[in-house]
């Protein structure tokens, strides 16, 4: 496999990397497919691939590459993007997706929050389910309130190991 960098690289070795990390997120709840449409990004030099290059290397649908990439791009792990004088897509992964993911998840757990607050006062804070809703929320808020300081300190981090654009293609 001759990446669009020019570089030559062990297809063989590539897919195995796809499979088993692609398994490592499925195991934390990512859709199979999803998982390694993404990983197959992420495994790319140019962290960019056309749907034809996802169906052949990974050996799916053009169907299944669709439904994967709508999943990745709703949860803002991929973004599209018109090939220069060309019709055809494809997808990028970013090399801050991780920070883009988690800084998406807030929104999700603030959603939690209010679900569980409403879970607490339905159930009653002395009940054992009403508690166990009450140290949920609390966790939620707690981790709520640590991720701002944990991101800025990330992207110090960043900077200093890969400067301004990071990983980035």
């Amino acid at each position: 496999m001759v990446e669009p960098s020019g570089t030559e690289r062990d297809a063989e070795v590539i897919s195995r990397f796809v499979e088993h990390f692609a398994a490592q997120l499925v195991e934390a709840g990512l859709p199979r497919m999803p998982a390694r449409v993404f990983v197959a990004l992420l495994a790319s030099d140019a962290g960019v691939l056309t749907s034809a290059e996802l169906s052949e290397q990974l050996k799916i649908s053009p169907a299944a590459v669709s439904g994967a990439v709508r999943y990745l791009s709703q949860v803002r792990m991929v973004s599209r993007e018109r090939e220069p004088g060309s019709r055809r897509e494809r997808y990028r992964v970013h090399g801050d997706q991780w920070y883009e993911a988690l800084t998406n998840r807030e929104a999700v757990i603030r959603r939690w929050e209010v679900a569980l607050r409403e879970g607490v006062a339905s159930l009653g804070g002395d009940t054992p389910a009403g508690r166990r809703l009450a140290e949920t929320l609390a966790f939620f808020e707690f981790v709520e309130k640590e991720v701002p300081a944990m991101m800025e300190r990330w992207r110090a981090r960043r900077e200093e190991l890969f400067g301004g654009d990071g990983a980035d293609a």
